[in-house]
């Protein structure tokens, strides 16, 4: 038996942590295959999401709960009524509502059928990049927000980086079956496909030259949203086309990642707008 001076058993160690790490792997699917919450399981049942089952608190059917269960009725979906504690041991985000939906995972795209999708639009191209966005209610707020601001996409990274998890999902409020999303292998490469199909890279950090306002966010644009606590990458920032950074006038240094990215988003929502009131 293999030990070091302290009598650690490595052997031991190993297995607890692959043993952490597939119940880490398990509660994530799991997180990813649930949507908790009475907006955002409303949502996915008006858009058709595929849910296979709906776990309802059998004291509860009052307001849009009855709405909730009117709908799904209609779509054929399986409603098992439990009570109160077993939605508690069931739920992820703590904050059920009374009503849990069992769902086919989030669909996700490739980059190349994001942009096919978006040049069939009229409108210039406007997508968000999280760069190792770690933090779901970050994710979600931004989704949620993107969807607002009328985003064609928002572009993650398969490691490093948060996936479509049950809180992102109630975070979103409904959100997340409105904004594609498209899971990538590499940022950088990602940066390079959207600049190679005429779209330019904004990535938001405090060393830009120019102001978010200064900077020209009027035609086909990305903007690019670093990680809690790290920003962008050094590689991102070589990557994007300009860099801008947000006036900090207080002691704080720096932004939350989801109110960068809101504000970033709704400066290029003031500047198209802009645009057309003065076409006018």
């Amino acid at each position: 038996m293999k030990k070091n001076k302290n009598g650690i058993d490595y052997r031991k160690q190993k297995k607890k942590i692959e043993k952490e790490s597939e119940s880490f792997e398990k509660e994530s699917l799991e997180a990813e295959n649930r949507i908790e919450g009475r907006n955002p399981v409303l949502e996915a049942l008006k858009s058709d999401h595929p849910i296979d089952k709906l776990y309802m608190d059998s004291g509860d059917k009052k307001g849009s709960i009855l709405k909730i269960i009117g709908i799904a009725k209609e779509k054929g979906v399986l409603i098992k009524y439990v009570d109160r504690k077993k939605l508690d041991e069931l739920s992820v985000s703590r904050s059920h509502q009374g009503v849990i939906a069992e769902i086919s995972a989030y669909e996700t795209y490739e980059l190349e059928d994001l942009i096919g999708k978006q040049k069939n639009k009229k409108s210039p191209a406007f997508f968000l990049i999280l760069d190792e966005i770690m933090d779901p209610h970050n994710l979600g707020s931004m989704i949620r927000t993107g969807n607002a601001a009328g985003i064609d996409g928002v572009i993650i990274g398969k490691r490093r980086s948060v996936g479509l998890t049950t809180t992102v999902a109630k975070v979103a409020q409904g959100a997340l079956e409105h904004v594609p999303v498209a899971k990538v292998t590499n940022i950088a490469q990602a940066i390079d496909y959207l600049k190679g199909n005429n779209i330019w890279v904004a990535g938001a950090d405090m060393g830009g030259e120019k102001i978010h306002y200064e900077a020209d966010l009027l035609g086909p644009i990305a903007i690019v949203i670093g990680g809690e606590g790290k920003g962008l990458s050094e590689l991102t920032k070589k990557k994007c086309d300009f860099l801008v950074r947000l006036p900090m006038e207080g002691s704080i240094s720096s932004l939350n990642a989801s109110v960068a990215g809101a504000i970033m988003m709704y400066e290029v929502v003031r500047q198209r707008n802009d645009l057309r009131k003065e076409a006018k």
